[in-house]
């Protein structure tokens, strides 16, 4: 049964009509609507939680690095305290603990991005 060229142009003007995307919605007014879309768009709960997240991994390594490995390391340098060594009139102790601290920091962020990357995470 053959269709008329019209009947082919209604039908394609309908698929058209179909396949155009809705228009956008307009923003919602008022301060708070447009503060909890600042919120879902730039996801800020989640920074908010990774920044704390960092404080504390932070601070735990600081703790890691002086507590045990200066002490270890300074066990295996008889008569050297890692905290007091100085070359020439610079005290490196307290760069070295930090030096160490951001390495370990790094790794690990290393590590967490390498695994969110492989699970499709992030």
């Amino acid at each position: 049964m053959p269709s008329t060229d019209e009947e082919i142009l209604a039908e394609l003007r309908e698929i058209r009509k179909l396949l155009t995307p809705a228009p956008k919605p307009e923003p919602p007014k008022g301060l708070m609507n447009e503060f909890r879309s600042f919120i879902k768009q730039y996801n800020v709960l989640g920074m908010a939680v990774a920044f704390i997240f960092g404080i504390y991994l932070g601070a735990l390594t600081k703790a890691l690095v002086t507590d045990l490995l200066l002490p270890l390391i300074s066990f295996f340098l008889p008569g050297q305290n890692i905290n007091t060594v100085t070359l020439g009139p610079f005290g490196i102790g307290d760069f070295a603990n930090s030096l160490l601290t951001f390495l370990i920091v790094a790794f690990v962020i290393f590590l967490i991005v390498k695994a969110a990357s492989r699970y499709n995470l992030g």
